[in-house]
């Protein structure tokens, strides 16, 4: 258990109607007996006029809540003050904590680190509940709460306990075969079920990774000068995102605009005009940076000469400025747009739906993100490995491997950085 005890608001910031200050470690039950005059019946709320331990001075009157470790959320006695939301009522009562000895303001995140410390959640729980915390659309909601409620870390466990069970074969083989009791494993049996579990771990590694979901679907809007590509972007974002102008070479950097469309996040990437000759100095830097990010995108519209556009699978030709008096049509299958009057717009975005939902997880499957997939791509190859094994005590050393891979997921085993990263990333009441 920390020697300190922390505290912070955990609701949003005043003024509203009810401010929620959590207190976590030893000392929470003698703070909250300093404010109340008593430790309420745990998991109960009572209702108790708060006043400053050293004056007297009646601070407020608020519900006291008292939540005994390790069955609390931060899995160390934790209490709970739910006052009202001035900014003077928070402020007074925060100072009030301050001033008892032991206790001290909290860290960002770090009531969740204590969480993850005391075995109340795990490393894909937190991060899960980090996604959650950060989700805007409701796509990034439903995968965000699949996290944070353990789908990904229910999963590891069952392969955990598969591939435990199969270790055991594998050291019953190699421990006791020459006992009756003990059946020895089949290395059929062994090969089998392991390619079934590298197959399930491969099938999740191959969809859309869970970063995804919170970036946005980067679509790159790339053409020559004057092709339409500032018009079509505030068009789709429905607003002035970008300046337009008929004068070649307005736009001379990138221009990036979240927004989501049907519950998915897109990041629409506006780029200067891509010309090989007549460019400056400053024109020609913008330029480079457009290709840079023709190499980033998901998805590139390209409003420029048919194809003259990079060479990249994800390239979308599209015939802009259908009203204009210089309008190039493209093939009869290429999409024909006009930002001005709206034609072929509802059609470009349905388009853009329909490629999006295969870049990002659906909400309704465990997805994994950049550092989970590392390690469950450590485990696959290890039990991959396995299939043209004869040697027991190969086997036995994969299998461990693929255990150890899998605790690294899940953060049984982690370094100090990796966690300062997550959890600093969290708010100072999480």
């Amino acid at each position: 258990m920390a020697a300190d005890t922390i505290f912070a608001l955990s609701s949003g910031q005043p003024p509203a109607a009810i401010a929620i200050v959590r207190i976590s470690g030893p000392k929470a039950s003698d703070a909250l007996k300093a404010l109340s005059g008593s430790v309420p019946e745990e998991r109960r709320a009572r209702l108790a006029k708060l006043n400053d331990p050293v004056s007297g001075d009646l601070l407020d009157t608020a519900l006291v809540l008292w939540f005994p470790g390790p069955n609390s959320a931060s899995g160390e006695d934790l209490a709970e003050i739910h006052c009202h939301g001035g900014r003077a009522v928070v402020r007074i009562l925060e100072k009030a904590l301050e001033n008892m000895d032991g206790l001290r303001p909290a860290e960002p995140g770090e009531f969740t680190r204590r969480a993850f410390t005391h075995g109340r959640m795990d490393l894909a729980e937190a991060e899960g509940l980090s996604d959650l915390l950060f989700a805007e659309t409701e796509l990034q909601r439903r995968s965000a709460v699949q996290a944070a409620g353990g789908a990904l870390s229910r999963k590891v466990e069952d392969w955990q306990s598969a591939i435990l069970r199969l270790s055991a074969m594998v050291e019953a083989e190699l421990d006791f075969s020459d006992e009756d009791d003990v059946t020895p494993a089949q290395l059929s049996v062994v090969h089998s079920a392991a390619a079934e579990l590298a197959k399930e771990m491969k099938n999740m590694l191959d969809r859309p990774r869970a970063e995804k979901l919170r970036e946005g679907v980067r679509v790159v809007l790339g053409g020559p000068p004057n092709s339409g590509k500032s018009t079509l972007l505030n068009a789709l974002v429905e607003r002035e995102a970008a300046i337009v102008s008929s004068i070649a070479g307005t736009t001379r950097d990138v221009i990036e605009v979240p927004i989501a469309i049907k519950g998915i996040p897109f990041l629409f990437i506006d780029t200067a005009g891509v010309r090989d000759e007549g460019a400056e100095e400053i024109e020609r830097i913008g330029i480079d940076r457009a290709r840079q990010q023709f190499d980033l995108a998901d998805l590139i519209l390209w409003l420029g000469r048919e194809g003259e556009g990079p060479h990249n699978a994800n390239m979308v030709e599209i015939a802009s400025r259908q009203d204009h008096p210089d309008y190039l049509p493209k093939s009869s299958d290429t999409l024909s747009v006009s930002p001005i009057t709206g034609d072929g717009m509802d059609a470009l975005v349905t388009l853009l739906v329909d490629r999006a939902k295969k870049i990002v997880p659906r909400g309704d499957e465990i997805s994994v993100n950049k550092r989970q997939a590392h390690h469950l791509n450590d485990a696959q190859q290890n039990l991959d490995a396995i299939s043209g094994l004869q040697d027991y005590l190969i086997i036995a050393e994969q299998l461990r491997l693929a255990r150890s891979a899998l605790d690294a997921l899940t953060g049984r085993a982690s370094t100090e950085d990796m966690l300062d990263s997550l959890f600093g990333k969290f708010c100072i009441g999480k």
